[in-house]
């Protein structure tokens, strides 16, 4: 099992999860972070940090596209081991449905 960032975090990248993270398995992407499935050891600490939800286990049915997106970008994005700036409308785009195209493949920062 591993925990999977979801459609959720785009554009609300609370970033909660960075600082909780024992292994630092989280990647940023310019609007999303996600999770490395190999690096996260399933310790299930980040889930209840995050303000939006978006971060679940993956034996939870219907995330297998999400377990590949984490895959694929933490892949090339910059590993993010401590809290930065959350985007400054991260509240109104919390809860909004069909984000999925919004989500940009650019990386972030990182830290």
């Amino acid at each position: 099992m591993t925990y999977v960032v979801t459609e959720n975090c785009i554009k609300c990248k609370y970033q909660d999860c960075v600082d909780v993270c024992p292994v630092d398995c989280f990647y940023e992407g310019e609007n999303m972070l996600v999770i490395q499935p190999d690096e996260c050891i399933d310790c299930g600490v980040c889930e209840p940090e995050c303000p939006a939800e978006a971060i679940l286990p993956d034996t939870e049915s219907g995330l297998e596209k999400w377990l590949d997106i984490n895959n694929k970008y933490s892949a090339i994005w910059p590993n993010i081991t401590r809290k930065n700036d959350i985007p400054s409308d991260a509240k109104d785009w919390d809860g909004k449905k069909d984000k999925e195209a919004l989500l940009s493949p650019n990386p972030g920062k990182g830290t």
